[in-house]
């Protein structure tokens, strides 16, 4: 299944396919979802409010959807980024 193209003013996507754990990148802004891969465990989602390197690897600081929380994350493979385009839709990372 491929994604629609992003519009013409969106932000690049640069990643491969299922960019995850160490090898994803982010801005601030950006929202980061968290699968749930376990019976009985719920999916989360937030936005990253902090970075703590330039090139945007992890760890992130994040504000989770569900409390407002801000915790220190560092995503693990059943995470992905969903970066900003137009209109404040999300594009999921490729």
């Amino acid at each position: 299944m491929s994604a629609p193209a992003p519009a013409k003013n969106a932000q690049a996507v640069t990643h491969g396919p299922e960019a995850t754990g160490a090898s994803m990148r982010a801005r601030v802004g950006d929202e980061i979802v968290v699968r749930g891969t376990t019976a009985g465990v719920v999916a989360r989602d937030g936005e990253i409010v902090g970075l703590h390197h330039q090139d945007g690897s992890p760890p992130y600081d994040v504000r989770w959807a569900e409390d407002g929380g801000v915790t220190l994350y560092f995503p693990g493979p059943d995470a992905y980024v969903r970066h900003l385009v137009s209109g404040g839709e999300h594009v999921r990372a490729r």
